[in-house]
């Protein structure tokens, strides 16, 4: 399999098929986001059943916000809400820590937030706890 790499983003190999990682480190333009998104939309289109995702922010920096509204981006994140079935964020910022652990309350996906320390409870949530070192 191809692993994805896109300027901030890079795909973390997983041992499940049904398990997409990432790490973002620095800051992701509109350009990755776009490029993720086309991934994700073709991930969700190969496979019959949900899939998990696990976001590894602990490096992040922040992101283009006009690529909230590109189409693909858009999709994606509208699909996920059917599409996905855990959802592990590790280091988000904290307003984004809040937001995800409302929107579990509300959405047909399990969302968690992990604090950067937490890493190993973040794969153990999406089931690959292996990965935690």
């Amino acid at each position: 399999m191809t692993m994805f790499q896109h300027g901030a983003i890079t795909q973390i190999e997983t041992a499940s098929p049904t398990l997409y990682a990432f790490r973002v480190a620095g800051h992701m333009d509109d350009d990755a986001a776009e490029a993720l998104a086309e991934f994700m939309n073709a991930a969700f289109d190969r496979h019959d059943d949900k899939i998990d995702m696990l976001l590894d922010l602990s490096a992040f920096t922040g992101s283009d916000w006009d690529s909230l509204f590109d189409g693909d981006v858009l999709e994606s994140r509208f699909r996920a809400l059917s599409e996905l079935n855990r959802y592990a964020v590790i280091g988000a910022p904290s307003k984004a820590q809040k937001m995800i652990a409302f929107m579990d309350k509300i959405i047909p996906v399990k969302a968690k937030a992990f604090s950067a320390d937490e890493a190993a409870k973040a794969w153990e949530f999406v089931g690959e706890a292996h990965l935690a070192a």
